[in-house]
């Protein structure tokens, strides 16, 4: 009998453990039974919302970005793709003396103008399409910048459009008209940037308004660490001229614009991978 008992009781124990391990198994103690499917995961790393700290850097590369292709194009092309002040002053030049030679150059400006509004028009709204602020957002409008930049650097680098320093100011070939077109439209991705990152002291593609705004910040003598935006205009200024000066000096010693266009499609990716990697906007927890 007691041998009997002994037998019982063990099959109750097993029927215990078995049930408790089934049990655990429906409440989802194993890691593999909520394991999130990768693309899951992949979409909602994508999908969120990008902390703005430290967003200022990236505009001080769309600064330098500015400056090396305003300087090569200007110079190759006579005309800006960024700065739409000079450009308007160029094509108001073209209107009133074009009737004196056959050189269209005003052309140029005014494909410039065109081109970078409907970029900002376009940027601005693939950014709301997709979610301003978003990671995906910010990666997907630097990928296209850089992919058109180092588009037309293999234009030019093929020959299909002549790029050479010396060409400026001839007379028109309307093939220019491609490269001007493109570099303008994506230059306006750079100021939908800064509208979107909430930093309109930084606009990377203008800097009439900024040096107005440092020059009458009230509180431009306070302490280095005192005032944010006008540290701001400030690099923002200096990382255009040395963007000026390199792309001058680059177009000079190489004689053709495609190797400033390579260098700053290779900035424009590394801002595209730097977002990538950006952290994220930090939940504020309701009061």
């Amino acid at each position: 009998m007691d041998d009997t008992g002994d037998k019982n009781q063990l099959d109750l124990e097993r029927s215990s453990s078995s049930g408790s391990g089934s049990d655990r198994e429906h409440a989802g103690v194993p890691a593999q039974a909520h394991k999130v499917p990768l693309l899951v995961r992949f979409r909602d790393y994508f999908e969120v919302q990008l902390s703005h700290n430290y967003g200022d850097f990236i505009l001080f590369g769309c600064s330098l970005i500015t400056g090396l292709l305003d300087s090569v194009i200007f110079s190759a092309y006579g005309t800006f793709v960024s700065m739409q002040t000079g450009n308007t002053i160029f094509l108001g030049l073209g209107a009133s003396t074009s009737h004196e030679n056959d050189s269209y150059g005003w052309a140029k400006s005014g494909t410039s103008i065109l081109c970078f509004t409907i970029g900002a028009g376009f940027f601005a709204r693939f950014c709301r399409y997709l979610g301003p602020g978003k990671r995906k957002t910010f990666v997907l409008s630097f990928l296209l910048q850089c992919v058109l930049v180092w588009a037309m650097a293999g234009v030019v680098q093929g020959k299909a459009v002549v790029g050479d320093i010396s060409t400026a100011m001839q007379v028109i070939n309307w093939r220019e008209e491609l490269p001007i077109a493109l570099l303008s439209f994506q230059a306006a991705g750079q100021i939908v940037c800064s509208r979107n990152l909430a930093m309109s002291e930084l606009p990377t593609v203008v800097l009439t308004s900024v040096m107005c705004d440092f020059a009458s910040d009230p509180k431009i003598l306070d302490g280095p660490t005192k005032n944010l935006k006008r540290n701001r205009r400030l690099f923002g200024f200096v990382c255009l001229l040395v963007g000026a000066i390199a792309g001058g000096w680059i177009g000079k010693a190489t004689g053709g614009v495609q190797y400033v266009l390579w260098l700053a499609g290779g900035i424009k990716f590394l801002l595209a991978l730097a977002w990538v990697l950006w952290p994220k906007k930090e939940e504020t927890l309701p009061s």
